[in-house]
């Protein structure tokens, strides 16, 4: 032991930094090829190993049909999709006071919504949360779609940002899905277990349970000057992906849905400019809320806003960080916070 311990230690001290940091660029750089090389044949070959061939197979259709089904659900528009009804189902939307949460309000009302938003409360306060989840229960009954719409930013690059601000911008973005599902959530899987779904299956009613919650691209890249932002952001899109596949585990179709757009015009994000118009707007709050809308009728698992931040999430995901970089540097997603005023009060 002490032999094998004394050769680990010489060999630790030849290896220079520069040879290091060397060998680590060449394989980020160079390896690519190799990488989907393994993704896509050597390490299904590996599962062989480990999982029957129906399971692969089974595994390999779903991928197959879903992948079909999504790319056809991209391509048309929603008006040629199939619908769920929301008729009489009651809505609770955060942030409803302004913005993109008032238009939803409005336009959810009009399709025979309920909506729940005559409450005022500090988001950034678990223990008002809950109390108010409990009056919001009796007074209105339980919520069938929940839609995490606040939001707050800051604004501040990260020396900038005090550690108070930085709290409450976690808080409010990230934390407060956690607190308002674990309020609201039961009683939907309940609904779903429960004899109440065989009698209003009858009816062709949809009251199976919807979350939406409301995150942004800021989500899914990071973004200078939006470091505490892109912190809470990343949490709320996590929170989606693992909440998703925890209802799917114990066979709950209750439709998660993550939506992720770029900067909206609605006064918090006032002063940012985009340096590709054509590929990333400042979108427009009324187009947004048609989108999420529409993604909840379709019940959508993610929504991402505009269209070419799919190609951003396929370029993160296959080729190395610095390519990564590159693009968000070409595009100038850097400097968009360079002008940020954020809204007057």
């Amino acid at each position: 032991m002490e032999i094998l311990e004394s050769i680990n230690k010489t060999n630790l001290t030849t290896l220079s930094n520069n040879v290091l940091d060397k060998n680590i660029t060449q394989w980020n750089e160079t390896t690519i090829f190799g990488i989907i090389l393994f993704s896509f044949v050597l390490f299904p070959g590996a599962m062989f190993m480990q999982q029957s061939f129906p399971q692969f197979f089974q595994m390999l259709w779903t991928v197959i049909i879903s992948s079909f089904l999504a790319m056809i659900k991209s391509i048309l528009p929603t008006k040629f999709l199939p619908k769920k009804s929301i008729k009489g189902q009651t809505i609770l939307i955060t942030g409803s006071g302004s913005g993109m949460g008032r238009l939803m309000a409005i336009e959810f009302g009009k399709l025979g919504g309920r909506i729940s938003t005559a409450y005022q409360i500090d988001l950034s306060d678990r223990k008002q949360i809950y109390v108010l989840a409990e009056q919001v229960k009796k007074e209105v009954g339980d919520i069938d779609i929940l839609i995490n719409n606040a939001g707050i930013v800051s604004g501040k690059k990260i020396f900038d940002c005090q550690d108070e601000l930085m709290e409450k911008t976690m808080a409010v973005n990230c934390n407060a899905l956690f607190f308002t599902i674990k309020s609201f959530l039961p009683a939907m899987i309940e609904r779903r277990r429960g004899k109440f779904l065989i009698k209003i299956s009858k009816k062709k009613r949809n009251f199976l349970g919807h979350i939406v919650n409301v995150a942004s691209l800021a989500g899914l890249a990071g973004i200078n000057g939006l470091v505490d932002y892109c912190a809470s952001k990343h949490g709320a899109v996590g929170l989606s992906e693992a909440l998703r596949s925890e209802l799917l585990s114990q066979g709950l179709p209750i439709t998660v849905t993550t939506v992720c757009p770029y900067y909206v015009n609605t006064g918090m994000f006032d002063g940012v400019k985009t340096f590709t118009p054509y590929f990333f707007p400042i979108l427009d709050p009324n187009y947004v809320v048609k989108k999420i809308i529409g993604a909840v009728l379709t019940d959508a698992d993610e929504l991402y806003l505009p269209r070419a931040t799919y190609f951003l999430i396929a370029l993160k995901g296959i080729f190395p960080t610095k390519a990564a970089t590159a693009f968000m540097e070409y595009f100038g997603f850097n400097r968009t916070m360079n002008t940020w005023t954020g809204k007057k009060q």
